[in-house]
């Protein structure tokens, strides 16, 4: 990975996509990095970490620490502002700015529009702007492509250049995921794709792959309904297992002892800021700009499968508790794990919140634990976990950290009030739990 071109790249949003990304271009030599990002109560610290070149993940992230001294305090290639005007000297600007979904499952395009708009009064001819930020089929030319246009009064495809390529990244490889990942890179025309590909070529070890920028943002969102449709079928499975009283690990292992089999696991619900929206960014995309309406049934039926997840560990620590002769409403119940993901600091669209809130709507009082979270808007967090366990009726693991695998059983029932314990990611063996004295609930587990 080597590149031979000067360019001055500014990257818009330092959050899990675009912090890994700049922070890699800016190891390569000819390229400056700076990255845009907002300056507020809850991020304004991420500025000032990343400029004394220190990686502001908490979790398991391999790799960052060192690149981030790297290319900030040894090369000076990269750094942070809050201030847009960085984007007039730029040659290549990439948006990785998040695009949720809102009650109804509409995509909100508040910051996308906004930072499109910002970085339009600075573009200047000749500017390869890349859209990584996942978004419906469709946006990147009806959205984002005007609003450049206007701010601009430049023309996308002559002037200047626009492409969609997306991240497929994942918290505990990041730097993986975008180096050793294959690349999709689909631009409004073949320059446009020309120009990003060989962007991409300076940090992509696989293959890219040019295509349209539709195809691109198709493949984004399909992709990951794809993978939502599989995780739902394996909840689907495991409820089924818990009827007949079958551990769903167990038929999953004699399922994928097949070669062209792979059941995926089941657990306490998908969270991240991919899967529980993409699925609606695809259907909002088909039904805005498709030629004709699909109803996508199956994806908004593996959608519904896997949102009920969290409910059903709730339900699950109802029963658990009634064996032991507890009420829920007024039992202390201990969250473990707010990240969305193991051994991450990733909250985005997690599970937990949905366990927490349905747990204190039926009556309990509720502690989260984390070892990596710093805050969880509106919840009651903390990062110590006998503060969290002292006196609980029950324990529940949503979030499959290394740290729950040690717990030590017989301190943990010596501190808790009630030995109950219920497991959304299949952390414990049911048998030694229930040998040390523990009424035990899981998920897949009859």
């Amino acid at each position: 990975m080597t590149s031979k071109t000067k360019r001055n790249i500014v990257v818009i949003g330092m959050g899990y996509v675009g912090i890994p990304a700049a922070a890699l271009l800016a190891d390569m030599p000819g390229h400056t990095v700076v990255g845009v990002q907002r300056r507020s109560s809850r991020s304004g610290w991420k500025i000032d970490w990343i400029n004394a070149g220190k990686n502001p993940f908490e979790g398991d992230e391999p790799g960052m620490d060192e690149l981030m001294a790297r290319v900030v305090l040894d090369k000076k290639a990269f750094h942070v502002t809050d201030d847009y005007a960085v984007c007039q000297d730029a040659d290549v600007i990439l948006i990785d700015v998040q695009t949720p979904t809102d009650t109804n499952r509409i995509p909100q395009y508040v910051s996308l529009r906004e930072v499109s708009a910002r970085a339009g009064k600075y573009l200047r001819p000749g500017v390869l702007v890349v859209i990584e930020s996942t978004v419906a089929p469709g946006t990147t030319q009806n959205i984002v492509q005007p609003i450049l246009e206007k701010e601009s009064g430049l023309q996308a495809g002559a002037d200047f250049f626009l492409a969609f390529s997306y991240e497929r990244v994942m918290p505990g490889k990041l730097l993986e995921y975008i180096t050793d990942f294959p690349r999709v890179v689909g631009g409004i025309d073949e320059e446009s794709t020309r120009r990003a590909v060989e962007l991409y070529r300076t940090i992509v070890r696989k293959e890219i792959t040019a295509t349209s920028v539709l195809a691109a943002e198709l493949a984004k969102t399909m992709e990951n309904a794809y993978r939502d449709v599989n995780i739902a079928f394996s909840n689907e499975m495991a409820r089924v297992c818990e009827s007949m009283g079958v551990d769903v690990y167990e038929i999953r292992r004699l399922m994928n002892a097949r070669p062209d089999r792979n059941m995926h696991l089941p657990g306490a619900g998908v969270g991240g800021h991919c899967l529980p929206k993409d699925s609606w960014l695809l259907k909002f995309g088909v039904d805005t700009y498709g030629k004709f309406q699909v109803p996508a049934r199956m994806i908004a039926l593996a959608r519904e499968i896997n949102d009920e997840m969290p409910l059903h560990l709730v339900d699950l620590t109802v029963q658990a508790l009634a064996e032991r002769g507890v009420v829920l409403d007024g039992a202390k119940v201990a969250v473990l794990g707010v990240a969305y993901l193991e051994d991450s600091d990733d909250t985005r669209n997690t599970p937990a919140t949905a366990v927490i809130d349905a747990l204190q709507h039926k009556g309990a009082s509720v502690v989260a634990h984390d070892p990596y979270v710093r805050d969880l808007d509106g919840y009651e967090l903390t990062r110590d976990l006998d503060v969290a366990l002292q006196g609980a009726d029950a324990a529940v693991i949503v979030t499959r950290h290394r740290l729950y695998y040690d717990l030590d059983l017989a301190r943990l029932k010596g501190i808790m009030r009630a030995p109950v314990l219920v497991d959304g990611r299949n952390v414990f063996d049911a048998e030694a739990v229930r040998s040390a004295g523990f009424t035990y609930r899981a998920i897949g587990k009859g």
